[in-house]
């Protein structure tokens, strides 16, 4: 009887190798911006995938104040928040918010592609988002990522 030379390999904490990236969102899309990044932060790009495992890379994104978007979305897309008191609803466009916080908008639209679970959350700590072309990480040596060679 034969046996079984080869088996699905599982990644794991420590036979994950993470890297770090640097991505310019300047004049980038928003949304084609986070699903892009997103996809990177998850791991999907690489081989040894796992669902369950954080597997993917750090992500730097710099120039956040710089993003475009498509249509009237500046004055149309609202972002909804609450106290938890009543009448505690708040809302906030992104034009407003791209005046006030402008990593804030690059963060949300991220966030809103990660899996909704402590995987999502532990995902969402590789995520550096910065305004203007400097960032605090030039220790780990992170390469320049092309979003276009991501599919």
């Amino acid at each position: 009887m034969k046996t079984l030379k080869y088996r699905t390999l599982s990644a794991n904490k420590e036979t994950v190798n993470k890297q770090w990236f640097v991505v310019d969102a300047d004049g980038e899309i928003l949304g084609r911006l986070a699903s892009k990044v997103a996809f990177v932060l998850r791991g999907k790009h690489k081989t040894d995938f796992t669902p369950h495992v954080d597997c993917g890379d750090n992500v730097i994104v710099i120039n956040a104040e710089k993003i475009a978007v498509t249509g009237n979305k500046l004055v149309d897309k609202t972002y909804i928040r609450h106290s938890g008191y009543p009448g505690g609803q708040k809302q906030t466009t992104l034009e407003e918010m791209m005046e006030k916080q402008p990593g804030r908008a690059v963060e949300k639209a991220i966030k809103g592609m990660l899996p909704k679970n402590a995987l999502g959350r532990q995902l969402f700590r590789n995520l550096y988002v910065y305004v203007g072309p400097e960032h605090k990480h030039e220790a780990q040596k992170p390469t320049k990522l092309d979003l276009n060679t991501i599919k």
